[in-house]
Protein backbone atom coordinates (compact mmCIF):
# COMPACT_ATOMS: atom_id res chain seq x y z
CA UNK A 1 0.00 0.00 0.00
CA UNK A 2 2.77 2.55 0.72
CA UNK A 3 3.93 1.89 -2.62
CA UNK A 4 1.21 2.45 -4.31
CA UNK A 5 0.53 5.82 -2.46
CA UNK A 6 4.29 6.90 -2.99
CA UNK A 7 3.94 6.03 -6.75
CA UNK A 8 0.73 7.67 -6.67
CA UNK A 9 1.66 10.97 -5.53
CA UNK A 10 4.59 10.99 -7.74
CA UNK A 11 2.28 10.83 -10.67
CA UNK A 12 0.42 14.00 -9.15
CA UNK A 13 3.53 15.85 -8.69
CA UNK A 14 4.79 14.83 -12.32
CA UNK A 15 0.91 15.67 -13.88
CA UNK A 16 1.37 18.71 -15.47
CA UNK A 17 4.92 18.04 -16.76
CA UNK A 18 4.06 14.82 -18.66
CA UNK A 19 0.71 16.31 -19.91
CA UNK A 20 2.43 18.57 -22.36
CA UNK A 21 4.51 15.54 -23.29
CA UNK A 22 1.66 13.00 -24.15
CA UNK A 23 -0.50 14.90 -26.60
CA UNK A 24 -0.99 13.58 -29.22
CA UNK A 25 -0.98 16.30 -32.27
CA UNK A 26 -4.40 17.41 -33.96
CA UNK A 27 -6.53 15.43 -31.92
CA UNK A 28 -6.10 18.03 -28.81
CA UNK A 29 -10.12 18.38 -29.07
CA UNK A 30 -11.11 14.80 -30.28
CA UNK A 31 -12.67 13.82 -26.86
CA UNK A 32 -14.32 15.82 -23.91
CA UNK A 33 -11.94 16.05 -20.97
CA UNK A 34 -14.38 17.50 -18.19
CA UNK A 35 -16.43 15.12 -15.95
CA UNK A 36 -18.50 14.94 -12.65
CA UNK A 37 -18.43 12.18 -9.83
CA UNK A 38 -20.86 11.40 -7.38
CA UNK A 39 -19.96 8.38 -4.90
CA UNK A 40 -20.98 7.50 -1.49
CA UNK A 41 -19.88 4.22 0.75
CA UNK A 42 -18.57 3.16 3.89
CA UNK A 43 -15.23 4.34 5.69
CA UNK A 44 -13.21 3.20 8.46
CA UNK A 45 -11.41 5.33 10.79
CA UNK A 46 -8.16 3.95 12.17
CA UNK A 47 -6.10 5.66 14.19
CA UNK A 48 -5.54 7.64 16.44
CA UNK A 49 -8.74 6.46 18.60
CA UNK A 50 -9.44 6.83 22.07
CA UNK A 51 -9.37 3.58 24.33
CA UNK A 52 -12.89 2.45 24.73
CA UNK A 53 -13.87 3.87 21.61
CA UNK A 54 -14.50 2.18 18.34
CA UNK A 55 -16.66 2.27 15.12
CA UNK A 56 -17.86 -0.96 13.26
CA UNK A 57 -15.98 -2.54 11.17
CA UNK A 58 -17.56 -0.75 8.41
CA UNK A 59 -18.71 2.49 9.22
CA UNK A 60 -21.76 4.49 7.30
CA UNK A 61 -21.46 6.81 5.83
CA UNK A 62 -19.03 8.69 3.52
CA UNK A 63 -20.15 10.63 0.25
CA UNK A 64 -17.57 12.18 -2.52
CA UNK A 65 -18.42 14.75 -5.36
CA UNK A 66 -15.43 15.30 -7.44
CA UNK A 67 -15.07 17.65 -10.69
CA UNK A 68 -11.91 16.23 -13.17
CA UNK A 69 -10.25 17.71 -16.04
CA UNK A 70 -8.25 15.59 -18.23
CA UNK A 71 -4.63 17.12 -19.64
CA UNK A 72 -4.93 14.36 -22.27
CA UNK A 73 -6.64 10.24 -22.35
CA UNK A 74 -3.71 9.49 -19.41
CA UNK A 75 -3.19 12.35 -16.89
CA UNK A 76 -5.63 14.79 -15.57
CA UNK A 77 -6.40 16.54 -12.38
CA UNK A 78 -9.18 16.86 -10.41
CA UNK A 79 -10.87 18.52 -7.26
CA UNK A 80 -12.86 16.47 -4.68
CA UNK A 81 -14.82 17.02 -1.60
CA UNK A 82 -15.88 14.79 1.01
CA UNK A 83 -17.55 14.10 4.29
CA UNK A 84 -17.58 11.45 6.48
CA UNK A 85 -19.30 10.66 9.69
CA UNK A 86 -18.34 8.74 12.53
CA UNK A 87 -20.39 6.56 14.84
CA UNK A 88 -19.69 4.68 17.80
CA UNK A 89 -20.35 0.65 16.99
CA UNK A 90 -20.85 -2.69 19.13
CA UNK A 91 -19.32 -2.33 22.48
CA UNK A 92 -18.27 1.34 22.37
CA UNK A 93 -18.61 4.38 24.09
CA UNK A 94 -21.11 6.91 22.38
CA UNK A 95 -19.42 9.46 19.92
CA UNK A 96 -20.64 11.55 16.96
CA UNK A 97 -18.06 13.08 14.80
CA UNK A 98 -17.74 14.84 11.29
CA UNK A 99 -15.15 14.82 8.99
CA UNK A 100 -14.72 17.28 6.17
CA UNK A 101 -11.93 17.41 3.50
CA UNK A 102 -11.42 19.37 0.64
CA UNK A 103 -8.34 18.02 -2.43
CA UNK A 104 -6.39 18.53 -5.48
CA UNK A 105 -5.40 15.25 -7.06
CA UNK A 106 -3.23 14.60 -9.99
CA UNK A 107 -5.15 11.50 -11.94
CA UNK A 108 -3.71 8.76 -13.99
CA UNK A 109 -5.77 6.61 -16.28
CA UNK A 110 -4.01 3.42 -15.41
CA UNK A 111 -6.45 1.41 -18.11
CA UNK A 112 -4.87 3.23 -20.63
CA UNK A 113 -1.30 3.08 -19.49
CA UNK A 114 -1.56 -0.64 -19.35
CA UNK A 115 -3.45 -0.73 -22.70
CA UNK A 116 -6.78 -2.32 -21.00
CA UNK A 117 -8.18 -1.46 -24.62
CA UNK A 118 -6.40 -4.66 -25.60
CA UNK A 119 -9.02 -6.88 -24.42
CA UNK A 120 -11.76 -4.79 -22.78
CA UNK A 121 -13.95 -1.82 -24.05
CA UNK A 122 -15.85 -1.20 -20.82
CA UNK A 123 -13.23 -1.77 -18.16
CA UNK A 124 -11.38 1.20 -16.51
CA UNK A 125 -9.25 2.01 -13.67
CA UNK A 126 -7.67 5.07 -12.24
CA UNK A 127 -5.38 6.14 -9.94
CA UNK A 128 -5.48 9.15 -7.96
CA UNK A 129 -3.28 11.08 -5.76
CA UNK A 130 -3.01 14.56 -4.12
CA UNK A 131 -3.03 16.42 -0.97
CA UNK A 132 -6.00 18.78 1.11
CA UNK A 133 -7.10 20.52 4.27
CA UNK A 134 -9.63 18.89 6.76
CA UNK A 135 -11.20 19.45 9.52
CA UNK A 136 -12.65 17.08 12.45
CA UNK A 137 -16.06 18.20 14.56
CA UNK A 138 -17.20 17.02 17.62
CA UNK A 139 -21.59 17.15 17.50
CA UNK A 140 -21.82 16.88 21.55
CA UNK A 141 -18.85 19.42 21.70
CA UNK A 142 -16.90 22.12 20.49
CA UNK A 143 -14.00 20.36 19.29
CA UNK A 144 -13.19 21.66 16.24
CA UNK A 145 -9.57 20.09 14.56
CA UNK A 146 -8.12 21.03 11.52
CA UNK A 147 -5.17 19.22 9.49
CA UNK A 148 -3.76 18.76 6.61
CA UNK A 149 -4.08 15.38 4.63
CA UNK A 150 -2.34 13.25 1.81
CA UNK A 151 -5.07 11.30 -0.35
CA UNK A 152 -4.66 8.38 -2.43
CA UNK A 153 -6.75 5.74 -4.15
CA UNK A 154 -7.67 3.58 -7.30
CA UNK A 155 -10.64 4.06 -8.96
CA UNK A 156 -12.42 0.67 -10.85
CA UNK A 157 -14.63 1.73 -14.12
CA UNK A 158 -17.70 0.06 -16.16
CA UNK A 159 -18.48 1.91 -18.76
CA UNK A 160 -22.88 1.92 -19.34
CA UNK A 161 -21.68 4.59 -22.54
CA UNK A 162 -20.21 7.37 -23.75
CA UNK A 163 -21.83 9.39 -20.91
CA UNK A 164 -22.03 7.71 -17.93
CA UNK A 165 -19.58 5.27 -15.80
CA UNK A 166 -20.22 3.17 -13.09
CA UNK A 167 -17.19 3.37 -10.31
CA UNK A 168 -15.69 1.65 -6.90
CA UNK A 169 -13.61 2.97 -5.22
CA UNK A 170 -10.84 2.30 -2.42
CA UNK A 171 -8.90 5.12 -0.73
CA UNK A 172 -6.73 5.81 1.69
CA UNK A 173 -5.78 9.36 3.64
CA UNK A 174 -3.11 10.70 5.67
CA UNK A 175 -3.76 12.87 8.68
CA UNK A 176 -1.22 15.57 9.41
CA UNK A 177 -1.44 17.35 12.42
CA UNK A 178 -4.26 15.34 14.38
CA UNK A 179 -4.71 17.04 17.31
CA UNK A 180 -7.86 14.81 18.57
CA UNK A 181 -8.89 11.49 18.27
CA UNK A 182 -11.55 10.39 15.38
CA UNK A 183 -13.93 10.38 18.54
CA UNK A 184 -12.98 13.71 19.96
CA UNK A 185 -12.57 12.31 23.17
CA UNK A 186 -8.63 12.94 23.55
CA UNK A 187 -6.52 15.05 22.55
CA UNK A 188 -2.84 13.14 20.50
CA UNK A 189 0.05 14.32 19.08
CA UNK A 190 0.39 12.75 16.16
CA UNK A 191 3.67 13.68 14.49
CA UNK A 192 3.65 14.00 10.75
CA UNK A 193 0.58 11.84 8.60
CA UNK A 194 -0.21 9.84 11.75
CA UNK A 195 -4.43 9.93 11.21
CA UNK A 196 -5.15 6.88 8.92
CA UNK A 197 -8.62 7.24 8.01
CA UNK A 198 -9.88 4.23 4.59
CA UNK A 199 -12.84 4.99 2.73
CA UNK A 200 -14.74 2.73 0.35
CA UNK A 201 -17.11 4.58 -2.21
CA UNK A 202 -19.70 3.51 -4.92
CA UNK A 203 -20.82 6.21 -7.50
CA UNK A 204 -21.32 7.56 -10.91
CA UNK A 205 -19.14 9.41 -13.63
CA UNK A 206 -20.84 11.44 -15.99
CA UNK A 207 -19.00 12.64 -18.63
CA UNK A 208 -19.20 16.47 -19.99
CA UNK A 209 -19.04 18.01 -23.50
CA UNK A 210 -20.17 17.88 -26.81
CA UNK A 211 -16.99 14.97 -28.70
CA UNK A 212 -18.72 11.14 -28.46
CA UNK A 213 -16.09 10.13 -26.13
CA UNK A 214 -14.19 11.42 -22.99
CA UNK A 215 -10.54 10.86 -22.48
CA UNK A 216 -10.89 8.12 -19.97
CA UNK A 217 -11.99 6.27 -23.33
CA UNK A 218 -9.74 7.44 -26.03
CA UNK A 219 -7.34 4.47 -26.64
CA UNK A 220 -4.24 4.60 -28.59
CA UNK A 221 -6.39 2.92 -31.86
CA UNK A 222 -8.56 6.13 -31.83
CA UNK A 223 -5.46 8.50 -31.60
CA UNK A 224 -3.55 6.58 -34.77
CA UNK A 225 -7.15 6.47 -36.83
CA UNK A 226 -7.05 10.46 -36.26
CA UNK A 227 -3.56 10.47 -36.91
CA UNK A 228 -3.47 8.23 -39.78
CA UNK A 229 -6.47 10.21 -41.51
CA UNK A 230 -4.48 13.95 -41.21
CA UNK A 231 -1.88 12.44 -42.72
CA UNK A 232 -3.76 10.87 -45.53
CA UNK A 233 -5.39 14.60 -45.73
CA UNK A 234 -2.04 16.14 -45.64
CA UNK A 235 -1.17 13.63 -48.34
CA UNK A 236 -3.98 14.66 -50.93
CA UNK A 237 -3.02 18.14 -49.99
CA UNK A 238 0.67 17.58 -51.53
CA UNK A 239 -0.34 15.42 -54.54
CA UNK A 240 -2.61 18.87 -55.59
CA UNK A 241 -0.90 18.84 -59.47
CA UNK A 242 -2.62 22.62 -60.65
CA UNK A 243 -1.12 23.01 -63.94
CA UNK A 244 -1.61 18.88 -65.02
CA UNK A 245 1.73 18.57 -65.88
CA UNK A 246 1.92 15.41 -63.43
CA UNK A 247 3.99 16.80 -61.02
CA UNK A 248 2.38 17.27 -57.66
CA UNK A 249 2.64 21.02 -56.55
CA UNK A 250 4.83 20.67 -53.45
CA UNK A 251 7.84 18.86 -56.06
CA UNK A 252 6.89 21.20 -59.08
CA UNK A 253 9.69 23.88 -59.92
CA UNK A 254 7.57 25.49 -62.19
CA UNK A 255 4.19 26.16 -61.29
CA UNK A 256 2.72 26.86 -64.52
CA UNK A 257 3.80 24.69 -66.86
CA UNK A 258 1.98 25.21 -70.60
CA UNK A 259 -0.27 22.50 -71.23
CA UNK A 260 0.66 19.75 -73.12
CA UNK A 261 4.61 20.40 -72.27
CA UNK A 262 6.89 17.23 -71.40
CA UNK A 263 8.19 18.13 -67.79
CA UNK A 264 11.13 16.58 -65.96
CA UNK A 265 10.40 15.38 -62.68
CA UNK A 266 10.47 18.70 -61.00
CA UNK A 267 8.00 19.68 -62.86
CA UNK A 268 10.69 21.91 -65.30
CA UNK A 269 9.75 22.03 -69.29
CA UNK A 270 12.17 19.52 -71.19
CA UNK A 271 14.50 22.29 -72.59
CA UNK A 272 17.10 20.28 -74.01
CA UNK A 273 18.89 23.96 -75.67
CA UNK A 274 18.37 25.41 -72.64
CA UNK A 275 16.48 28.53 -74.43
CA UNK A 276 13.99 28.92 -72.21
CA UNK A 277 11.31 27.68 -74.42
CA UNK A 278 10.16 23.75 -73.52
CA UNK A 279 10.83 21.37 -76.27
CA UNK A 280 7.58 20.65 -77.01
CA UNK A 281 5.92 24.42 -77.71
CA UNK A 282 9.66 25.61 -79.65
CA UNK A 283 8.85 22.63 -82.02
CA UNK A 284 5.32 23.85 -82.97
CA UNK A 285 7.15 27.38 -83.12
CA UNK A 286 10.21 26.09 -85.52
CA UNK A 287 7.44 24.54 -87.65
CA UNK A 288 5.17 27.07 -88.13
CA UNK A 289 7.09 30.11 -88.23
CA UNK A 290 10.58 30.84 -86.65
CA UNK A 291 11.97 27.85 -88.94
CA UNK A 292 11.48 30.14 -92.63
CA UNK A 293 11.38 33.55 -90.86
CA UNK A 294 7.58 33.61 -90.90
CA UNK A 295 7.83 34.49 -94.80
CA UNK A 296 5.26 32.50 -96.51
CA UNK A 297 3.42 31.53 -93.57
CA UNK A 298 0.06 31.55 -92.64
CA UNK A 299 0.53 31.65 -89.09
CA UNK A 300 3.00 34.57 -88.30
CA UNK A 301 0.05 37.16 -87.07
CA UNK A 302 -1.72 34.45 -85.25
CA UNK A 303 -3.16 34.51 -81.85
CA UNK A 304 -1.93 31.43 -80.58
CA UNK A 305 1.88 33.15 -81.31
CA UNK A 306 1.14 36.12 -79.85
CA UNK A 307 0.03 34.53 -76.57
CA UNK A 308 2.93 32.11 -76.03
CA UNK A 309 5.10 35.79 -76.78
CA UNK A 310 2.62 37.78 -73.58
CA UNK A 311 2.57 34.11 -71.87
CA UNK A 312 6.47 34.47 -71.22
CA UNK A 313 7.33 31.50 -73.12
CA UNK A 314 9.40 33.24 -75.11
CA UNK A 315 12.29 35.10 -72.80
CA UNK A 316 15.85 35.71 -72.55
CA UNK A 317 17.65 34.47 -70.10
CA UNK A 318 20.58 36.25 -67.63
CA UNK A 319 22.86 34.80 -65.04
CA UNK A 320 23.74 35.97 -61.74
CA UNK A 321 24.10 39.90 -61.39
CA UNK A 322 24.53 39.81 -64.96
CA UNK A 323 22.88 42.32 -67.15
CA UNK A 324 24.36 40.19 -70.54
CA UNK A 325 21.96 36.96 -71.91
CA UNK A 326 23.45 33.86 -71.29
CA UNK A 327 25.07 32.35 -74.69
CA UNK A 328 22.21 29.79 -75.06
CA UNK A 329 19.34 32.16 -74.39
CA UNK A 330 19.68 34.14 -77.46
CA UNK A 331 17.13 32.62 -79.32
CA UNK A 332 14.27 34.13 -77.30
CA UNK A 333 15.50 37.58 -78.64
CA UNK A 334 15.76 36.29 -81.99
CA UNK A 335 12.32 35.26 -81.79
CA UNK A 336 10.96 38.89 -80.50
CA UNK A 337 13.48 40.39 -83.17
CA UNK A 338 11.58 37.78 -85.98
CA UNK A 339 7.58 38.25 -84.79
CA UNK A 340 8.41 42.29 -84.77
CA UNK A 341 9.79 42.41 -88.62
CA UNK A 342 6.80 40.29 -89.68
CA UNK A 343 4.29 42.69 -87.70
CA UNK A 344 5.46 46.30 -88.59
CA UNK A 345 2.90 47.85 -86.67
CA UNK A 346 3.20 45.86 -83.36
CA UNK A 347 5.09 47.29 -80.25
CA UNK A 348 6.38 45.68 -77.42
CA UNK A 349 7.08 45.90 -73.57
CA UNK A 350 10.35 44.71 -72.84
CA UNK A 351 10.13 43.16 -69.68
CA UNK A 352 13.11 42.66 -67.18
CA UNK A 353 13.17 40.64 -64.25
CA UNK A 354 15.61 39.70 -61.31
CA UNK A 355 15.59 37.51 -58.77
CA UNK A 356 14.80 37.92 -54.64
CA UNK A 357 19.24 37.84 -53.61
CA UNK A 358 20.60 41.47 -52.40
CA UNK A 359 18.66 45.09 -51.96
CA UNK A 360 14.99 45.73 -53.50
CA UNK A 361 16.39 48.90 -55.13
CA UNK A 362 19.98 47.02 -56.79
CA UNK A 363 17.54 44.16 -57.87
CA UNK A 364 14.99 47.13 -60.00
CA UNK A 365 17.87 48.65 -61.28
CA UNK A 366 19.14 44.88 -62.83
CA UNK A 367 15.76 44.47 -64.14
CA UNK A 368 16.29 48.18 -66.04
CA UNK A 369 19.86 47.42 -67.17
CA UNK A 370 18.29 43.32 -68.52
CA UNK A 371 15.61 44.76 -70.73
CA UNK A 372 17.83 47.57 -71.60
CA UNK A 373 20.09 45.52 -73.06
CA UNK A 374 18.08 43.78 -75.22
CA UNK A 375 15.96 46.87 -75.94
CA UNK A 376 19.43 48.08 -77.76
CA UNK A 377 20.08 44.95 -79.46
CA UNK A 378 16.52 45.19 -81.13
CA UNK A 379 16.97 48.98 -81.96
CA UNK A 380 20.52 47.61 -83.30
CA UNK A 381 18.56 45.00 -85.72
CA UNK A 382 16.84 48.17 -86.97
CA UNK A 383 13.64 47.96 -85.18
CA UNK A 384 12.78 51.19 -84.46
CA UNK A 385 13.39 52.44 -81.01
CA UNK A 386 9.46 54.17 -80.43
CA UNK A 387 8.26 50.50 -80.89
CA UNK A 388 10.27 49.20 -78.23
CA UNK A 389 9.18 50.16 -74.32
CA UNK A 390 11.60 49.29 -71.54
CA UNK A 391 9.76 47.65 -68.27
CA UNK A 392 11.84 47.17 -64.95
CA UNK A 393 9.67 44.64 -62.98
CA UNK A 394 12.32 44.35 -60.15
CA UNK A 395 12.43 40.86 -58.01
CA UNK A 396 10.02 37.97 -59.37
CA UNK A 397 8.67 36.26 -56.23
CA UNK A 398 7.11 33.58 -57.29
CA UNK A 399 9.52 31.41 -56.85
CA UNK A 400 11.41 29.63 -53.75
CA UNK A 401 14.28 32.16 -53.37
CA UNK A 402 16.18 29.14 -51.58
CA UNK A 403 16.50 27.64 -54.79
CA UNK A 404 19.71 28.01 -57.04
CA UNK A 405 17.24 26.50 -60.27
CA UNK A 406 13.94 28.42 -59.49
CA UNK A 407 15.99 31.72 -59.00
CA UNK A 408 17.18 30.90 -62.43
CA UNK A 409 13.84 30.73 -63.88
CA UNK A 410 13.33 34.12 -63.47
CA UNK A 411 16.55 36.06 -64.00
CA UNK A 412 15.03 37.06 -67.59
CA UNK A 413 13.29 39.39 -70.07
CA UNK A 414 9.78 38.63 -70.87
CA UNK A 415 7.79 40.31 -74.07
CA UNK A 416 4.57 41.21 -73.76
CA UNK A 417 3.18 42.42 -77.39
CA UNK A 418 0.67 45.31 -78.04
Amino acid sequence: MKKLMFALAFVAAATTVTAQTETVKNTENDYNKWSVELAGGLNKPMRPMTAGYRTAVLSSYVADLGVRYMFNNKFGLKADFGYNSFKEGESSIGFDTKYYRADLQGVANLGRIMNFETWTNTLGLLGHAGFGLAQLEDQNSAVKDRMGNFIAGVTGQIKLSDRISLTGDFTTILNAKQNSAFDAASSVSSPGFGGVLFNGTVGLTVYLGKNAKHADWVTLTDKEVVALKDRVAAIEDKMVDADNDGVADYLDVEKDTAAGALVNTKGQSIDKNNNGVDDVTEDFIMKNYAANGGNGSTVYNNDLIKSLINGGYVATYFDFNKSTPTNVSTEGTDFILTYLRNNPSASVDIIGHADELGRSAYNDKLSNARATTIKNTLVKANIEASRLNVVAAGEDTSVNKDSDAARKLVRRVTFMVK
